[in-house]
C-alpha cells in the first residue's frame, strides 16, 4: 500500500514535496500524478488521439462511460479514496495544503481533483476573507446575501486551484448549545433550504462544485462519530430532510457529503435507504457521494453498495486491499466500482475540468473589495433584540465605554469552518474609529470594580460578550458565565454585565456568540445587539450598526429560549446527549419555535424576531393557495429594513399532530419613510401538506389552514383562512 504510505510518512517535510510533481504507484501498480499545487498549463483534453472521452461534442454521461472503460483495474481502485492526510491538518495557515486532494490518472489525462473546506465563513487554506457565520447569513433573510456569499467564496476557492467547496452546512439546528450551531442555517426547514440553494446555485455558476454537508440528521456534536439519531420517518421528511432536497433538486449540487452519525440505526455512509433511495432514486441526485474526513466511512463492501463514491481524506475501508477483498468474495462488483467513479467524472466533465486548464493555485484576490463586500453583508445580519428608551443608535460625539476582553478579540467558531482572515478589525477598533478616539475608552472587564468606574463615566457602556463554539464538542450550557471546554478565557460575562448595568443605566451588551445564550440580565440593560460570529470585518460592521450609519438588517433564524429547561430537548438525555448511542428525536417535528408554541412557552426572543430603527405595518392580506399577498409600509422616519414573514398553520389530526404555525414564505425589502410596497409569497401544494408513515407520501393536510403574516413568529398582525 505504498500510496497511503507516501501521505502519512512524508510529515513535516510535506511542503517541500507538494511543490514539485511526481508520481504515486498504488499497491495494485497504477500510476498517478501528483501535483498539490502546480497548475497544468494545457487542459487535459487538448491531447484528445486516442481518448474519445475527450469528445466535447458528446454529453458527460457518456464521456464519463468511456473514461471509466479505459481505466485499469488498479487505477480505478486507486480512485476510489482521497491521497492527501496531511493537506487538512496545514490548511488553515498555508495556502498550499487543502482539506483534500484525489490524484488523477497522467496516462489518460485525468485532472486531480482539489476539495476545499469553503462554508459561509470563507476559505480554509491560508489567510483569506473572513466571512460572517452561516447562522448570520441565515439571519439576513436574504437569499441574495446568499447568493453573494456563494459567488466571493467561490471567487477565493477557485484562485486557490480548488474545484469543490465543502459546503455549505444546512444541519438544522436541534440542540441550543450545538458546537457546529454556528455554521447552520438555523432551526427552520424552510429558511435553511432556500439560503443553502442558493448558496450553491451561486458557488457553481462561477464554475465550482458545491459539497451540500453532513447529510442527514448530524444535529449534535456529543458522540458525533458513533450517535445513532433515533427519527421518525415524518420527523425525518419534513424536518431534517428538506434543506439536502433543495440543495439538490433547486441548488442541483455536485456532491454531498455524508455524516459521522447513524440514522435509524445505520451508518450515514453506508445508509442505502437513503443515499440510493431519497438521494438518487427520489430526488434524482445525479452527483457523487463523499465520506465525511477519516471517520465517515465505516464498512468497505456495504458503503460501496449505498453509494459511497468517494472515501476521504485517504482510504481506510476504501484501500485496494480492501476493496480487492469485498470484491474476491463477492460482496461487491466491478459495476458498483464503476457506477462510483462515473458519478464523479460526470460531474468532473460538466464543469469543464477535462477542457480547461487547471486552476492555478496563486490566483490574485481583491482582499480590499471581498472585506468591505463581508463587512456589509455582516450588517445585514446583525440583529437588533432590545432597544428601550432609544438608547441606539449613538449619538455621534458622545461618551462610550467599550467593556469586555471580547470587545478586544476576533471571534469566530472553531473546527472545518474555521478562516484565518488576511484582515480583522475588532469590535473595540471599530466603535472607536467611528465614535472617535477621544470619545471612547475601553476596559477589558477583568476588574469588576474598574469595569464599573468606566461605564459609569460614560454616557453609553457597550459590553461586547461572547460563547466559544467548536467542532467536536457541544457548550456545557448556555450562559455566558459557564464558557466553553475549549475556551474559558472571558470569564463571568454575566456578572460584567450585571455589574455594568449597575454602574450605567444606558449600557447596550453586543452578544458575539455562534447560538443561541441565556440573557438572564436582559430587563437590566437597555440594548442588545446580536452580532453572531461577524467576520474579519465584524467591527466595522457593529459599529456602523450601533452609530445608525446603517439599519440593523437581521432577523432570528433560531429562538432564544428564557430558561435552559425550556429548550426543546432539555432534561431529556435519552433525546440528548443521548442514552447508551441512540439519541432518540421523540420530539418529534416540534422543535425550535414549533417546540415553544406547542407547550405555550414564551421565549426570551422569539424565531424571526429583529427591530429596526424605523416601524413597519403590514395590512391587507389575501390568500389563495398559491400565494400570499402583503402591503408593507414604512411608517417611521427613516429608512430601513422590513422582514415580512408567512406562517402556515395546518390542521392536525391524531396521527399527525401539526404545529401551531410553520414557516412558509418570508422576504427582505428596504424601505424608504412612507414607502409602501405589495410583496407576494408563492405557495405549492408542499406548503400544505405532511408526510404520511402510512403511506409512505406527501398528502395533503385535511380542513382549513390558517394563514398569518408578521414580523416574526410571535408577532403576527395579519391573519385569514384558507379552507
Amino acid at each position: 500500500m505504498l500510496k497511503r504510505n507516501i501521505a502519512l510518512t512524508v510529515g513535516v517535510g510535506f511542503a517541500t514535496v507538494a511543490a514539485a510533481a511526481s508520481m504515486v504507484v498504488s499497491s495494485d501498480g497504477a500510476a498517478r500524478s501528483m501535483s498539490l499545487s502546480a497548475a497544468q498549463s494545457s487542459a487535459p483534453c487538448e491531447n484528445s488521439a486516442g481518448r474519445p472521452w475527450c469528445d466535447r461534442s458528446l454529453g458527460s454521461d457518456r464521456r464519463a462511460n468511456l473514461l471509466v472503460k479505459a481505466l485499469t483495474e488498479g487505477e480505478k481502485l486507486a480512485l476510489m479514496a482521497g491521497d492527501d492526510m496531511v493537506g487538512p491538518l496545514r490548511a488553515a495557515d498555508d495556502a498550499r495544503f487543502r482539506a483534500g486532494t484525489v490524484h488523477g490518472i497522467s496516462r489518460l489525462g485525468v485532472p486531480d481533483l482539489h476539495l476545499v473546506d469553503a462554508g459561509s465563513m470563507g476559505v480554509k487554506q491560508g489567510p483569506n476573507t473572513g466571512l460572517a457565520a452561516g447562522l448570520s447569513l441565515a439571519a439576513t433573510f436574504d437569499t441574495r446575501a446568499a447568493a453573494s456569499v456563494g459567488s466571493l467564496v467561490a471567487d477565493e476557492a477557485a484562485k486557490r486551484g480548488n474545484d469543490v467547496v465543502l459546503g455549505p452546512a444546512t444541519d438544522i439546528m436541534r440542540v441550543p448549545q450545538g458546537g457546529r450551531t454556528f455554521e447552520s442555517y438555523g432551526e427552520d426547514p424552510l429558511l435553511s433550504a432556500r439560503m443553502g440553494a442558493s448558496w450553491i446555485r451561486a458557488v457553481q455558476q462561477d464554475g465550482l462544485m458545491a459539497q451540500v454537508k453532513h447529510f442527514p440528521a448530524n444535529n449534535q456534536e456529543a458522540h458525533r462519530y458513533w450517535v445513532n439519531a433515533v427519527i421518525p420517518e415524518r420527523t425525518l421528511r419534513e424536518i431534517y430532510l428538506p434543506p439536502f432536497e433543495a440543495a439538490v433538486v433547486d441548488g442541483k449540487a455536485a456532491s454531498v457529503m455524508c455524516g459521522y452519525n447513524r440514522v435509524n440505526g445505520k451508518p450515514s455512509c453506508s445508509n442505502a435507504a437513503l443515499l440510493d433511495g431519497v438521494l438518487r432514486k427520489q430526488w434524482g441526485f445525479q452527483g457523487f457521494v463523499v465520506s465525511d474526513w477519516l471517520l465517515g466511512t465505516k464498512s468497505t463492501h456495504e458503503s460501496v453498495k449505498a453509494g459511497l463514491d468517494l472515501e476521504m481524506p485517504i482510504g481506510v475501508f476504501y484501500t485496494p486491499l480492501a476493496l480487492r477483498a469485498a470484491l474476491f468474495t463477492g460482496k461487491i462488483t466491478w459495476a458498483d466500482i464503476d457506477r462510483s467513479l462515473t458519478t464523479r467524472f460526470r460531474a468532473m466533465f460538466a464543469y469543464g475540468m477535462f477542457d480547461r486548464p487547471k486552476r492555478p493555485a496563486d490566483g490574485q484576490i481583491d482582499y480590499a473589495g471581498h472585506a468591505a463586500e463581508a463587512q456589509k453583508l455582516s450588517e445585514q445580519g446583525i440583529t437588533l433584540l432590545r432597544n428601550t428608551g432609544g438608547v441606539l443608535p449613538l449619538k455621534t460625539g458622545a461618551k462610550v465605554a467599550v467593556i469586555g476582553k471580547a470587545a478586544d478579540q476576533f471571534r469566530s467558531g472553531i473546527g472545518s469552518m474555521h478562516v484565518r482572515p488576511a484582515s480583522t478589525i475588532t469590535p473595540r477598533q471599530g466603535i472607536t474609529a467611528r465614535g472617535g478616539a477621544d470619545a471612547v475608552t475601553f476596559d477589558d472587564g477583568t476588574d469588576l470594580t474598574s469595569a464599573a468606574r468606566t461605564a459609569g463615566a460614560a454616557e453609553v457602556a457597550v459590553v461586547v460578550v461572547a460563547d466559544a463554539r467548536a467542532e467536536d464538542g457541544d457548550l456545557a450550557c448556555l450562559t455566558l458565565a459557564c464558557g466553553a471546554a475549549n475556551d474559558t478565557s472571558l470569564g463571568d460575562q454575566d456578572k460584567l454585565v450585571e455589574t455594568v448595568a449597575k454602574a450605567n443605566p444606558n449600557t447596550v451588551v453586543v452578544m458575539q456568540t455562534g447560538g443561541p445564550v441565556l440573557t438572564p440580565w436582559a430587563s437590566k440593560v437597555r440594548g442588545i445587539v446580536q452580532a453572531w460570529y461577524p467576520g474579519g470585518h465584524g467591527g466595522t460592521a457593529i459599529a456602523r450598526v450601533l452609530y445608525g450609519d446603517v439599519d440593523p438588517g437581521g432577523r432570528l433564524p433560531v429562538t432564544f429560549p428564557a430558561r435552559a429547561a425550556d429548550a426543546p430537548t432539555a432534561g431529556n438525555p435519552s433525546q440528548y446527549p443521548g442514552v447508551l448511542g441512540n439519541a432518540v428525536y421523540s420530539e418529534g417535528v416540534f422543535i425550535g419555535y414549533r417546540h415553544y408554541d406547542k407547550k405555550g412557552l414564551t421565549p426570551a426572543f422569539p424565531f424571526g424576531h429583529g427591530l429596526s430603527y424605523t416601524t413597519f405595518k403590514l395590512s391587507g392580506v389575501k390568500a389563495t393557495r398559491t400565494g400570499v399577498s402583503v402591503t408593507v409600509t414604512n411608517t417611521g422616519g427613516r429608512s430601513g429594513y422590513a422582514v415580512p414573514q408567512l406562517y402556515l398553520g395546518l390542521p392536525g389530526t391524531k396521527k399527525a399532530p401539526q404545529p401551531p404555525k410553520q414557516l412558509k414564505g418570508f422576504t427582505k425589502l428596504a424601505l424608504s419613510p412612507g414607502q409602501s410596497a405589495r410583496v407576494t409569497f408563492p405557495l405549492d401544494a408542499r406548503a400544505f401538506s405532511y408526510w404520511d408513515e402510512t403511506r409512505s407520501s406527501w398528502q395533503k393536510a385535511p380542513g382549513c389552514t390558517k394563514v398569518m403574516v408578521g414580523t416574526s413568529s410571535r408577532a403576527i398582525t395579519q391573519t385569514t383562512a384558507l379552507c
